[in-house]
């Protein structure tokens, strides 16, 4: 467009993201900073109040989890909240373990046990669960969506894949750069190397998670220039 008709801000618009992973600040607000949307990114901790009180994920879908905690923490915290829900979806499990990813093990329940063993059991989980299945129908995908609020109004949705999937042992687990179901999963097209095995560089220009940040970054340029609602 032309430069005439840029819109002006003379102040970045302020999102907070419904997050207590530090880890997971930096990665967006780096994301957000690269896509020149005027977007500047805090995280609960850094707001007066905090710790807020963490909704119950009750949805059975990505978009429904990302929608309840945005618009509770909007709710809470009075300001523009952006919340995400991810997972893995594997073919061959029917889609599972999709929105209990992160408590696999466990069934969905959140149990006392650190995330270090978490991870383990849920990849232990899986591999069982994939045992005797050839490498052509073990494809998966990590998901993420993302829902941006405030309070009392959802206004903007956003979802990215990352296509792959679960190698088989001994092959996996390997690579230490990941979390979660990352030194499964193979990543495509090439199927050579895990989620975990790749630089942080190479995984933030093709995750799930990045792919959804630069489309949420798109629509609330719009937004904020008054082109969305």
């Amino acid at each position: 467009m032309p430069a005439s008709d840029q819109p002006q801000r003379s102040q970045p618009i302020e999102v907070v993201l419904a997050t207590g992973n530090p880890h997971k600040v930096d990665e967006l607000r780096a994301i957000f900073a690269a896509s020149n949307a005027g977007v500047r990114v805090v995280g609960l901790s850094d707001l007066p109040g905090h710790p807020f009180p963490e909704p119950q994920e009750t949805g059975t879908t990505f978009e429904q989890n990302a929608a309840i905690k945005a618009l509770a923490y909007a709710n809470a915290t009075g300001r523009l909240c952006l919340a995400d829900d991810s997972g893995l979806e594997i073919d061959a499990l029917s889609g599972r373990p999709g929105v209990i990813s992160s408590h696999y093990c466990t069934d969905g329940r959140e149990e006392s046990m650190d995330r270090q063993t978490r991870d383990a059991a849920n990849n232990a989980r899986v591999l069982k669960e994939l045992d005797g299945v050839p490498p052509q129908l073990r494809t998966a995908r990590f998901v993420c969506v993302m829902a941006l609020a405030r309070p009392g109004l959802l206004i903007a949705r956003s979802r990215g894949t990352f296509e792959g999937r679960v190698g088989i042992p001994p092959a996996v687990p390997a690579g230490a750069n990941g979390f979660g179901y990352d030194p499964l999963f193979l990543a495509a097209p090439e199927f050579a190397r895990t989620g975990a095995q790749l630089s942080p560089e190479e995984k933030n220009a093709r995750s799930h998670r990045a792919a959804a940040a630069r489309r949420m970054a798109a629509q609330i340029a719009l937004l904020y220039a008054g082109r969305a609602q």
